[in-house]
């Protein structure tokens, strides 16, 4: 059972690597395309932050967070395997995909590629990994909401 959740993480990251190497090499550094008018556009810009440019060239820092991560993400997963709880798995799934999928950036490039970025609000802009993480922590609320009230039951 446990397998099916490191083959979602490992499709995640598949996808964004994908989506990173197409923007690469279909964008020049810099080019933005619109593919929602006023809403979302396609941006290739290197990120050597977090959100925001935060801790901007602190590449080893991200590079230890990362590996306590995924360690972390991890042994919660095999602990939590006997549970059998979709909603914590998969958003461990998905958040062990954004850290990999943005960590393989970091060692192999220096720097993360980003490209989506939303037109009606100033946002940073983000790619497939920041989607993973962003939707692995709103499925773990999900899991804490559902248990909280389960627990309330009994």
């Amino acid at each position: 059972m446990l397998a099916i959740y490191f083959m979602i993480s490992g499709l995640l990251v598949a996808l964004d690597q994908w989506v990173k190497w197409w923007i690469v090499n279909d964008l020049s550094l810099g080019e933005t395309k619109t593919l929602i008018p006023g809403v979302l556009s396609l941006n290739h810009i290197r990120n050597t932050g977090a959100a925001w440019s935060m801790l901007e060239g602190k590449m080893w820092f991200f590079v230890i967070i990362t590996v306590i991560a995924v360690i972390v993400v991890v042994t919660l997963m095999v602990k939590n395997r006997k549970q059998g709880n979709r909603w914590l798995l998969t958003g461990l799934s998905f958040i062990l995909a954004g850290a990999i999928g943005n960590f393989i950036d970091r060692v192999r490039l220096g720097y993360v590629v980003d490209m989506f970025q939303t037109d009606f609000m100033n946002f940073p802009i983000f790619n497939v990994a920041d989607m993973t993480l962003v939707c692995g922590v709103i499925l773990i609320l999900i899991y804490i909401i559902l248990d909280e009230k389960e627990q309330g039951k009994k």
